[in-house]
């Protein structure tokens, strides 16, 4: 096998996240952005120590498991879905199977309990960032999502199946807008032009819409203040605002936001956010509590899923009554809330300020006395918590846990710990240490938050072993 060949194989299985297995020449090559008996075509980039890695380059023969056809135009060629073309049925199947190989490596005894699908399969988020940008060099203005593998192409996605018809309207109206007004992206090289994103929030249960469209100050006297382009004394998007008024939308938009964001990063963040119309923010609601959520704060995307989620939290995290729970990572607050109803009391600790205050508010919002919420560095903060813990709860980013801030939550010697986790890798790298330090692995339950995508989360419940 040969660097710069291109080869065929059969894809043996998908590894997380995305990882296909082929079999060829005596060799195990891994190619992303397969499916599992799928024929592919592939030209190989790297051999190191044996193994070797691949591009794909064409499917020769659908796979067996793929038993309908795509459900938008730009599936194949757009980077947000991977398993369109199967079942649900398979992809829950695959999924299960992934999360269960990474944990056998490192649990030897546990009570595995399968995966527990998403409620609903279609039109499931309740959150979109849209990039502006082009499908191809100089092409027209584009607004969607990067296709597969490119940091700079732009695919429009306006018939996109994991969001409502809503979003799909929304982004409609403002690409037209902006394109009748000749607006420039912002180029990432260059680091010139005015566009960048539109942020569209949709709550499931109130039905509350957010739109935010975040650019640069870049360029903002060239489209004109009067008139059509807006008024005189206002912003460039007044105009799009009372458009997107007038949609014929299944949801109420609450609010419209002119976000400016002059930062070189490819990140979504504020320099100033202005409201064009109604509030910065909206409501939702899960397992009986009700949610303030700005355009920026952090909540789970799939809210629906989120309830099958946190409810088979609190199921692991079992009698609450007059406990101490410390929920590190805690976000907005969510699991702090759903647990607080019967404990003593619930700490929450996040990194993110804003996330902070949002927790702090919802708690007020939901009369909830007893919880609080720390601003900080889970490995900076940790040794300043007061109380003792009865409980842990854990649910780290990406990344996991840092080593350093693992040993200090271990050291609190608590009977039960619970971990929710989105990356699987992480989670069984974080699983070893805490079972070297005392922790066992009782019971594990995959939650299928994000539907024809690679990503999955996992809810382990651990207990302490006395020695």
């Amino acid at each position: 096998m040969k660097k710069g060949q291109i080869y065929e194989g059969i894809v043996q299985r998908v590894d997380f996240p995305n990882k296909g297995i082929v079999e060829c020449e005596g060799n195990k090559v891994v190619v992303k952005s397969c499916m599992p008996g799928q024929r592919i075509s592939f030209v190989v980039t790297k051999i190191r120590s044996g193994k070797a890695e691949g591009r794909l380059k064409e499917v020769l023969e659908r796979s067996p498991l793929e038993c309908r056809e795509k459900a938008c135009k730009s599936f194949g060629e757009c980077g947000g879905c991977s398993y369109q073309t199967m079942s649900y049925e398979n992809q829950l199947e695959m999924k299960k199977e992934q999360v269960k190989r990474l944990i056998d490596q490192v649990c030897e005894e546990y009570e595995f309990e399968g995966i527990l699908g998403s409620p609903v399969e279609w039109g499931y988020r309740n959150k979109m960032e849209f990039s502006f940008g082009d499908e191809y060099k100089d092409g027209p203005l584009a607004l969607g999502l990067h296709k597969r593998g490119s940091f700079h192409d732009i695919l429009t996605v306006d018939d996109c199946r994991i969001v409502d018809g809503d979003f799909n309207k929304i982004l409609g109206s403002v690409l037209e807008y902006a394109s009748e007004r000749e607006m420039e992206y912002f180029h990432k090289l260059s680091h010139k032009g005015y566009l960048r994103h539109l942020l569209v929030r949709k709550a499931v249960k109130t039905g509350e819409i957010l739109v935010n469209i975040v650019t640069t100050t870049q360029e903002e006297g060239s489209f004109g203040k009067n008139g059509e382009n807006g008024r005189a004394d206002g912003d460039v998007f007044d105009v799009l605002a009372e458009r997107l008024l007038k949609l014929p939308l299944e949801g109420k938009l609450v609010g419209v936001l002119h976000t400016y964001n002059d930062s070189q990063a490819d990140v979504v963040k504020s320099d100033l956010t202005k409201v064009l119309y109604g509030r910065d923010y909206i409501y939702e609601e899960l397992l009986g509590l009700r949610f303030k959520i700005s355009t920026f704060s952090f909540f789970q995307t799939n809210s629906l899923g989120a309830e099958v989620l946190y409810s088979k939290v609190r199921e692991y995290v079992g009698e609450t009554k007059d406990r101490t729970i410390f929920d590190l990572y805690s976000g907005t607050g969510t699991i702090a809330q759903l647990l607080a109803p019967v404990a003593s009391k619930v700490t929450g600790v996040e990194i993110v300020e804003e996330a902070v205050e949002a927790a702090k508010e919802n708690a007020a919002l939901n009369g909830l006395g007893n919880c609080e919420f720390i601003a900080g560095d889970v490995l900076k903060v940790i040794d300043s918590l007061g109380d003792k813990p009865d409980i842990i709860v854990l649910d780290p980013p990406r990344d996991g846990i840092h080593p350093k801030a693992l040993e200090k939550i271990i050291g609190f010697g608590v009977g039960k710990i619970v971990y929710i986790s989105c990356k699987p890798t992480s989670l069984q790298r974080d699983l070893v240490v805490l079972q070297e330090k005392g922790y066992r692995v009782e019971r594990m339950c995959c939650v299928d938050m994000f539907p024809g995508t690679v990503h999955v989360e996992t809810v382990v419940l651990m207990s302490r072993v006395e020695k």
